[in-house]
């Protein structure tokens, strides 16, 4: 599967004339050789050379891989671009590579780079079976640990509290560790896009906000929820949890084989405006997910990935969510993870299940 991968990446580069490919991003790196922190890759045309810290002996050596050991304090990436072959083109991650590194980069192999412009990203953008499976698997541990939150005693506890708790929770049902910091937001700070759980504390009658995800054999899903503590929900409390359902809803019902981001969000706007709501979607409604939690595609993308004009294809792995904050009052925030399927085979496929429903808890 790795070889078949490089073998792609190999295809482009010798499509752009370039001889090798200097392989710096980490999740970049890992998805093509399988080995979680190796920092960098040579990959040319009859060979693969991994930049390491020490020789393989814990970990299912992969032969096709040659290894370089790089001595502590040395920059993988430079070591590694000493090791290509002299007057080659040298393809490299710019996006990924500071300046000071570009630098001694460009010094190391002799000054002939070119930008691979995200080549990695385009090709890790549709997933395979084996990596669904793993996406699968990290949405349902994060189901499993708000699941049981849920039926915990909340009144009084911080959401700092809450948040570590999920986190433990989910390492415990077999998580690598949380896919981002969990987000917790109770009271006037749910419904929030970013908010850092802190000191406040639930009380009855709150909105409780919780962002949380998994991450599994290096995979990350994303889930929002939105509840309410203790008290019956108040009228305003659902009328705003139905407006968010209802355009989240109507965003995931636009994700679809040859459908965009944008689709989505321009779905949940005409929602949000016809409740008499601003559209707060400046950052869309989603992106992709993988090895990274934030990765292609990107709604408005400046570049049209990962289908031809953008589209989306069978097998890519996204986020929909949104959400709408009243200041002072607090607000209701809902995600999912789903993979984008064709609707002969029955539409996106909702990996984050824990319901959206307005409970009262």
């Amino acid at each position: 599967m790795f070889a078949e991968r490089r073998e792609r990446l190999r295809a482009r580069c010798s499509g752009a004339g370039v001889d090798a490919a200097l392989v710096s991003a980490p999740a970049n790196v890992r998805w093509l050789t399988g080995v979680p922190g190796a920092a960098a890759l040579l990959l040319e045309r009859d060979r693969a050379v991994l930049a390491v810290a020490h020789p393989s002996r814990d970990r299912e050596r992969d032969d096709a891989l040659e290894e370089l050991v790089v001595p502590v304090g040395q920059d993988p990436a430079v070591a590694i671009a000493a090791a290509a072959p002299a007057e080659a083109l040298l393809g490299v991650e710019e996006h990924d590579l500071t300046v000071a590194r570009h630098r001694a980069v460009a010094e190391a192999a002799g000054g002939r780079l070119r930008d691979l412009h995200h080549s990695v990203e385009q090709l890790r953008v549709v997933k395979d079976e084996q990596e669904l499976a793993s996406l699968r698997i990290a949405a349902e541990i994060a189901d499993q640990a708000l699941g049981e939150l849920l039926e915990s005693i909340l009144v009084g506890r911080s959401e700092r509290h809450l948040a570590m708790e999920l986190e433990r929770r989910m390492v415990d049902h077999g998580a690598d560790g949380p896919a981002f910091p969990v987000r917790v937001g109770a009271g006037d700070h749910s419904g929030r896009a970013r908010h850092l759980p802190g000191d406040r504390r639930v009380e009855e009658g709150d909105f409780l906000t919780v962002s949380l995800g998994a991450c599994y054999r290096g995979y990350r899903a994303s889930a929002t929820r939105t509840f309410v503590v203790g008290l019956a929900p108040a009228e305003w409390q659902v009328d705003l949890h139905a407006v968010v359902f209802a355009a989240q809803r109507a965003a995931r019902e636009a994700l679809a084989v040859g459908s965009s981001l944008d689709d989505c969000a321009r779905a949940a706007r005409r929602v949000l405006e016809a409740r008499g709501y601003p559209p707060e979607l400046d950052e869309g409604v989603g992106h992709g997910v993988g090895l990274d939690v934030e990765e292609e595609p990107r709604p408005g993308a400046l570049e049209p990935w990962p289908g031809e004009f953008g589209k989306l294809e069978n097998r890519v792995p996204v986020t929909v969510g949104l959400g709408v904050a009243l200041p002072g009052r607090g607000g209701v925030r809902i995600e999912d993870t789903l993979v984008v399927r064709p609707s002969e085979d029955g539409g996106p496929e909702l990996l984050t299940i824990t319901t959206k429903e307005l409970l009262a808890l």
